[in-house]
């Protein structure tokens, strides 16, 4: 039996930090360290996208692998050993300098934030659930935008010092790790042994296959701008100044983001909020690529940064609102495809970059397949009104 302890704040505050740290600093703190890499390294924009992709390709993995009917050992030993395991590979980073390594850290890092992703939602959702406060069940996701927006702060505060694409790491794999400290330190036991139970068959439907193909073209659409749009702006005089703004606009823009878009999903219903969330995160990213000013750049930020949480969120609600029988399998399928999305994206923008020398044809791409996502959405049934945090 799982006994029920603990603060809802500290529980929500346990989630927040888990995602920082596995999601937010993790996964996404390559955007903003990859323009120094280029630099120093001389790393083509097609190696560049690679290394995100074997990222994405951990992410898919994991995400897998934690949908399994069962796992050794108390969950919150996965969450604590996930988190650790992302911040610790992160840290790795810096002491590589080859193509190799730099895949085979990338891969492990993301099956790690998967892991955090699967198992924080579990735990705090859960004990949330039973504390009868799922209202609470937004903070938890705040946390991959707060994580974003404070990678942000310690590449910029890292170049500020003198630090190379090394010691951007480096600092970010230290902070990561004592912020794992304090999960460790809030993380909810487990009493008992979790039980077991097998995945019962999941019956499929038109507008499930539609989902899950809209999933993966946002998986598509978001990563590319998610990987180089700090590499974007640098290589403008015009907006390099505002190079770590940027990224950090998108990680406050982040926070809020799932929150909101369950309100929209409630109101609206979740295919109507899915459609509108993409509409607005292609607007995002094609301003991002074709505004010429500062200010442009940021309200693109916003956009995009506003839209992609609340999107990821949004879809898997959905997804189970639509299954029939066990949704995990669902869940997976959903994964599946937008962890499919994601590992052909950064590549493929990288590809495309070096061949024409920009990122505008990605861009397009990228905003195309948004409103692909759209399309399918509004053609989606509904269902409940249901959002993010609500009880």
């Amino acid at each position: 039996m799982i006994a029920v302890r603990g603060h809802p704040a500290s529980l929500a505050l346990c989630g927040l930090l888990a995602l920082a740290v596995g999601i937010g600093i993790a996964r996404f703190v390559y955007t903003p360290i990859l323009p120094y890499m280029v630099e120093d390294l001389g790393m083509d924009r097609a190696d560049a996208g690679l290394v995100a992709s074997a990222n994405f390709l951990g992410y898919l993995v994991g995400a897998l692998w934690a949908s399994r009917a069962s796992l050794p050992g108390p969950r919150h030993s996965w969450l604590l050993a996930a988190t650790l395991s992302a911040a610790l590979t992160t840290g790795a980073m810096a002491f590589v300098s080859s193509m190799i390594p730099f895949l085979l850290l990338r891969f492990a890092g993301g099956v790690a934030s998967a892991l955090v992703m699967v198992f924080a939602s579990a735990l705090v959702l859960e004990r949330l659930a039973a504390l009868g406060r799922s209202g609470w069940a937004a903070i938890p996701y705040a946390g991959v935008g707060v994580g974003i927006a404070f990678s942000a702060v310690i590449v910029s505060a890292a170049v500020s010092a003198g630090g190379g694409w090394n010691r951007l790491w480096l600092a970010s794999g230290i902070i990561s790790t004592v912020l794992a400290a304090a999960v460790w330190l809030l993380a909810p036991r487990e009493t008992g042994r979790p039980g077991t139970w097998d995945a019962g068959p999941t019956v499929r439907s038109r507008p499930l296959d539609r989902l899950i193909l809209a999933y993966g073209l946002f998986g598509f659409a978001y990563v590319i701008t998610a990987t180089f749009i700090s590499d974007i702006v640098r290589a403008d005089p015009v907006l390099r100044p505002a190079e770590h703004e940027v990224w950090f606009c998108v990680g406050l823009a982040a926070a809020p983001s799932v929150a909101f878009w369950g309100w929209v999903g409630r109101r609206w219903g979740n295919n109507r909020s899915f459609a509108a969330a993409s509409v607005v995160g292609a607007a995002g990213v094609l301003l991002g690529s074709l505004g010429d000013s500062i200010a442009l750049l940021v309200v693109a930020a916003v956009l995009f940064g506003g839209t992609f949480m609340g999107l990821t969120a949004v879809g898997l609600i959905h997804a189970r609102i639509l299954s029939v029988g066990d949704p995990r399998r669902s869940l997976a399928q959903m994964t599946a495809s937008f962890g499919f999305g994601q590992m052909i994206g950064p590549f493929t923008a990288g590809l495309l970059h070096d061949q024409l020398g920009s990122y505008l044809v990605p861009t397009l791409l990228a905003t195309a397949a948004f409103a692909a996502a759209a399309g399918l959405a509004f053609r989606m049934v509904p269902g409940a009104r249901t959002g993010a945090g609500s009880g």
